[in-house]
C-alpha cells in the first residue's frame, strides 16, 4: 500500500500566494494498476482545481479510501471538489460531511456524519430508541413496575400491548431491547400478522432455539458466556386467526421466546383464552395533548433526525414552530403521536417551499414573485433565507381536517355506542347528541345506531312511554329509505325523544326473572296445563280467579307494574 503522508516528493508547491496549496502531482505514476492508496489527513492548499484534476482517474479495481480529509481556503463544498471518480472505482469516505468551508481560511475537520435514510417519515426517524425517552406512559414504565423489574432481573416475560394507535406500543417493544442490560441478553425479531403467517412463526422458533442452545457449544471450550434469548414482537396480533395464534403457544410455553404483541384492539374479545393465559396484558393510555406537544417540540430542535432532516436545501438551514401551531396539531390528533408527527413534517414541506418563494422574491428572481405571507402575517417581515417557521396555517393545511379515532369495528364502536346509551338512560339529551354526532362523524353506519335506539326504547323507557317504540321503529324505517346524510337529524330527534322521556325497566327485569326461574328449573319446566278455550272478557268471574301458571310457580309475580309511587321505577327527565 502507498501511503501519501510517506511520499513526501510527491508534494510539489505551485502558488506563492496567501491562498497556496499543496497538491499531489504525479512524477513516476505510482498509481499502478491494483495498488490500493490510502490519503490520510492530507491537507491542500489554495488551488482551485479539483482533487480528480490533480490525482488523474485511477486505475480500473483501484481502492481508494479517503479518512478525515482536512481542506484549507477553498470555499466549495467537499462535494465540488472530489469529483465522480472513474467506473468500478472503490471509493469509501468516512467522517465526511458536504458542508462549505470557512472565509477566513481556518482549517475544518467534519467529523461524525451518518449517511442515513431521510427518505423514512418523521415519524419513524423520532421513534425513541430507550425506555427513558418514551413520555405519556409512566404507569408502565416507572420504577417498580412490571416491564422495569424484568429488565433488571434479566427475566422478561411475555406481554400484550394493549392500546390505540400511536400511544407507543412498537417503541416500548423496540426499547425494551435497547436497554442496558437485555440487549446483552436478547434478540429482536420483528414481524407483522398482517404479512406473515405460520410458517414464519416457525422459522423464527427454529433459529431461536438455535440462538438458545449456543451457550452448551460455547461451555465446551471453556467460554462462560451465554447465548441469547429471542424477543420476537408481532404487530396488529389481532389479526391472526385462531390456528395462527395457536401456533405460538408451544414456543412460549417451553421458552423458546418471549412474545411481545401489539393489538389495537380488546384482547379479550380477539385473542384465544390459551394465548391471554401465557401473556400478561399491559394496557397503554391515550397520549395527551402536553405529552404530544412535548414529542413534536423534540422533532423541530433535533437537527440530526428531526424536521430540518425532511426539508434540507441550501435555503433551509433552520426550522422554527409556532407555538399555537405546535397546540392546535397536539390538541387536534386524538392522541395519534403519529399523525401529529407526519402533519408537522408536511407542514414544513409547506413553510420550506414558501420561504424559498419568499427568498427568490426579495433576490427577484424570475418566477417566485407570487409568494405571499401566511395568514394573519400581512406586517411581519419576511422570515431569514436559514430560518423555516411553521405556522398555524400551516398546519390547518397539512391536517385537513380533525382527526377522529373510530373503528366501525373495534374498541371504539363499543365505547361510544356504549356512552351514547348512558346519556339517554340519565336523561341528559345534550351528552347523548354529542356522541351520537361523533359516531357519524367517525363514520357508523346509520342503521346499527337505529337498531339501539329500538332496543333501548323497550328496555329502558319500556311501558313508561309506550310510543318511545313507535318513535324509534319510525326512526329505523325513515333512515332505511333516506341514507346518510339526510337521515343524521332524524337520529337526532329519536334520541332527543328517548332522552326526555320517563324511564322504567320493569320489562325488562320481569323477562330477566322469568328467565332465571326457567334456566334454574324453578317450576320443573311442567307440561302446558290444559286451560279450556274460555274467552274471559264473556267469563269475568272465572278470569279473575284462574291462574296460567304452572301448578309449581303459583303465585310467582315477575312484572311489576304499575309502580308503586317514590319506588323510583318510573323516572321523568328534570
Amino acid at each position: 500500500m502507498v501511503d501519501v503522508e510517506s511520499v513526501d516528493e510527491n508534494l510539489e508547491e505551485v502558488s506563492e500566494d496567501k491562498d497556496s496549496i499543496f497538491v499531489y502531482k504525479k512524477r513516476q505514476n505510482p498509481f499502478q494498476e491494483n495498488q490500493n492508496i490510502q490519503t490520510k489527513r492530507g491537507q491542500t492548499h489554495g488551488q482551485h482545481q479539483p482533487l480528480s484534476e490533480e490525482i488523474k482517474p485511477f486505475h480500473e479495481n483501484e481502492n481508494i479510501e479517503l479518512k478525515e480529509i482536512q481542506i484549507q481556503g477553498n470555499n466549495q463544498p467537499l462535494s465540488k471538489i472530489i469529483s465522480p471518480f472513474q467506473e468500478d472505482d472503490d471509493v469509501e469516505l468516512n467522517e465526511v460531511q458536504n458542508q462549505p468551508l470557512s472565509e477566513d481560511g481556518d482549517n475544518i475537520e467534519v467529523k461524525g456524519v451518518q449517511n442515513k435514510d431521510y427518505h423514512q417519515p418523521l415519524s419513524e426517524r423520532m421513534r425513541p430508541s430507550t425506555l427513558e425517552d418514551i413520555v405519556g406512559q409512566d404507569h408502565l414504565l416507572s420504577s417498580d413496575t412490571l416491564i422495569k423489574s424484568a429488565i433488571e432481573r434479566g427475566r422478561l416475560p411475555s406481554i400484550i400491548l394493549w392500546g390505540p394507535p400511536g400511544c407507543g406500543k412498537t417503541t416500548i417493544a423496540k426499547a425494551i431491547v435497547n436497554s442496558t442490560k437485555a440487549r446483552c441478553s436478547y434478540r429482536f425479531v420483528s414481524l407483522s400478522a398482517v404479512t406473515c403467517g405460520v410458517k414464519d412463526v416457525r422459522d423464527v422458533s427454529d433459529e431461536a432455539r438455535k440462538w438458545r442452545n449456543k451457550d452448551s457449544v460455547v461451555n465446551k471450550i471453556g467460554n462462560s458466556s451465554k447465548g441469547k434469548g429471542t424477543i420476537l414482537f408481532i404487530d396488529e396480533v389481532h389479526r391472526f386467526n385462531k390456528g395462527q395464534q395457536d401456533s405460538l403457544l408451544p414456543v412460549i410455553e417451553d421458552g423458546s421466546v418471549v412474545f411481545v404483541g401489539a393489538t389495537t384492539e380488546n384482547p379479550s374479545f380477539h385473542l384465544n383464552t390459551p394465548l391471554l393465559s401465557r401473556c400478561r396484558v399491559l394496557t397503554l393510555n391515550t397520549l395527551k395533548p402536553e405529552h404530544i406537544a412535548v414529542l413534536l417540540r423534540r422533532a423541530v430542535s433535533d437537527v440530526q433526525k428531526g424536521l430540518l432532516c425532511s426539508i434540507s436545501s441550501e435555503e433551509v438551514a433552520g426550522v422554527e414552530a409556532n407555538d399555537d401551531a405546535i397546540s392546535f396539531l397536539s390538541e387536534n390528533t386524538d392522541g395519534d403521536v403519529r399523525v401529529a408527527l407526519n402533519a408537522l413534517e408536511i407542514s414544513a414541506t409547506t413553510a420550506a417551499a414558501r420561504l424559498r418563494s419568499l427568498v427568490g422574491s426579495r433576490n427577484g428572481v424570475e418566477g417566485n414573485g407570487d409568494a405571499e405571507l401566511p395568514e394573519g402575517n400581512g406586517d411581519v417581515e419576511l422570515p431569514s433565507a436559514s430560518t423555516c417557521v411553521i405556522t398555524l396555517s400551516d398546519v390547518k393545511e397539512a391536517l385537513q381536517c380533525k382527526h377522529i379515532a373510530y373503528d366501525r369495528d373495534g374498541e371504539e364502536h363499543y365505547n361510544q355506542i356504549s356512552a351514547l346509551h348512558k346519556s339517554m338512560r340519565g336523561s341528559d339529551p345534550d351528552a347523548a347528541i354529542y356522541w351520537l354526532a361523533r359516531m357519524l362523524e367517525g363514520g357508523e353506519k346509520p342503521l346499527y345506531i337505529a337498531r339501539r335506539l329500538i332496543r333501548f326504547a323497550s328496555e329502558d323507557v319500556g311501558l313508561a312511554d309506550p310510543s318511545a317504540l313507535v318513535c324509534a321503529v319510525e326512526c329505523y324505517q325513515a333512515c332505511h329509505s333516506l341514507g346518510m346524510p339526510a337521515c343524521d337529524v332524524i337520529l337526532t330527534q329519536c334520541v332527543s325523544y328517548l332522552s326526555l322521556a320517563p324511564k322504567s325497566i320493569a320489562v325488562y327485569k320481569a323477562l330477566q326473572a322469568a328467565q332465571k326461574v326457567v334456566r334454574e328449573s324453578v317450576g320443573q319446566n311442567e307440561r302446558v296445563p290444559l286451560q279450556g278455550y274460555i274467552r274471559p272478557p264473556e267469563n269475568p268471574d272465572i278470569a279473575e280467579t284462574r291462574s296460567f301458571l304452572p301448578p309449581s310457580l303459583q303465585g310467582y309475580k315477575f312484572l311489576d307494574w304499575p309502580p308503586v309511587e317514590g319506588d323510583g321505577e318510573t323516572r321523568h327527565s328534570q
